[in-house]
This record gives structure tokens, sequence and C-alpha cells, in this order.
């Protein structure tokens, strides 16, 4: 029962000791792209960005995950919904036109998804740079990069944002340039980006260790 996960994690670290710098970059660029694509694309297609800031309450989280008269389930649901940061522009007409909050589960969900994408492309180089060229493997190999790059594609475009002043609470960053559309119209789209978000994490979840898997069985047991 313990001979697969093990196989499936001497995989995964063989594939991180030997591709790790295209394992930092993916996931550091699609981290970054997470963050800092919504907001342009709303710079782009609303109103330039004129406001970046820092959520000063975040100071105070220590403090209050200590103390005693909040009950613990209380303190479960408030900080998921924390904001972090926020990105932002003023409507010439007063208040804010656009805004784009990251809370603390947006930060978490972007995290993930950029580990799962690094350790994604890192198996499928190092499982094309151990395999011999022929056959199903080398198939695999061929179009794992491509269907990897599509699906980091959508997972960017269809993954959930808070944003401000867009009729909804939630929006997917495809759904940000129609603002003007209706309430139901935009209520599908983020239900579309909350279920399509979702079924990327657990398709690359399964492709990570089905990967891991197969690279295990090359890498060399331990004594």
């Amino acid at each position: 029962m313990s001979a697969v996960p093990l196989r499936i994690s001497r995989g995964i670290a063989g594939a991180l000791r030997a591709q790790a710098k295209l394992f930092a970059w993916v996931a550091a660029g699609l981290f970054v792209l997470e963050i800092f694509l919504p907001p342009a694309i709303l710079s782009i297609v609303r109103k330039p960005i004129d406001y970046f800031g820092f959520n000063p309450w975040v100071a105070e989280l220590p403090r209050y995950l200590l103390r005693d008269d909040v009950r613990i389930q209380q303190k479960l649901d408030f900080i998921p919904n924390l904001a972090l940061f926020w990105f932002s522009a003023d409507s010439p007409f007063g208040g804010v036109d656009w805004g784009f909050a990251v809370t603390v589960a947006d930060l978490f969900r972007f995290l993930v998804m950029a580990l799962l994408f690094g350790v994604y492309f890192a198996l499928v180089r190092h499982n094309r740079d151990v395999a011999q060229p022929r056959g199903r493997l080398a198939a695999f190999g061929s179009g794992g990069g491509a269907s990897g790059a599509l699906a980091s594609v959508l997972g960017v475009s269809t993954g959930g944002c808070t944003v401000m002043g867009c009729g909804l609470p939630v929006m997917p960053v495809v759904g940000l340039a129609f603002a003007g559309l209706s309430s139901g119209a935009l209520a599908l789209l983020a239900e579309i980006s909350n279920v399509a978000t979702t079924a990327i994490i657990a398709v690359m979840a399964i492709a990570v260790l089905y990967l891991g898997w197969r690279a295990g069985g090359r890498e060399p047991t331990s004594a």
C-alpha cells in the first residue's frame, strides 16, 4: 500500500532536484501573473490603476488569533475572506470605478496553482530527459508541455477574484471587461469560474501524481 506513495514522492523529488530552475521559474511566473493579470486587464479595458495598498489591519492578525473572546469558528470564517492588499481606480464621477482585492483564500489558491504547475512542468521535462524517445511515453512527453500551457492559461483566465464596483463580489478574470452585463450573466460567469478553477486544480493534481509515479519508476531506490 505504501509503495505507490513512496514511488510518487521519489519521482517528484527527483524531478525537482533535476529541474529546480524550471520549477522555480514556472511557479514564480504563474504566481505573479495570477496577482497582476486582473488589474492589468482592468487598467486596459476600463480605467488605469491609480491606487495600490496593503490592509493595515493585517498587523493585528496575530493578536486577533490569540484572543480568547473570539470563537474558533468565527476566526476560521473570518481569515479566508481577509483582504491582504488591493488595486483600484477612482471613478471620474466619484467613488471607485473598479477594484481588485486579494484575500487570504485567493493568495492560497494562487500559491497552490503555481506550485502545481511548477511541479507539473518539472516532471514533464524530467520524464523527457530520462525516457527513451519512442512509443507512448514519447508522445505523452511531447504533448504534456502543450496541454500544460493551455491549462495554465485557462486556469489564470477563469480563476475567481474579488472585484469591487462590478455588480458582484466575485467575478472571473475573463469577465472583468464585461461589467455591463446583467447580474444573472455575471453570476453565471462567477459560478463557471469557481467550477473551472476547482476542476483545473484537480486535473493538475492527478497529472502530477501520474507523472510522479512514472518518474518514480526510474529513480534509484535508497538502500
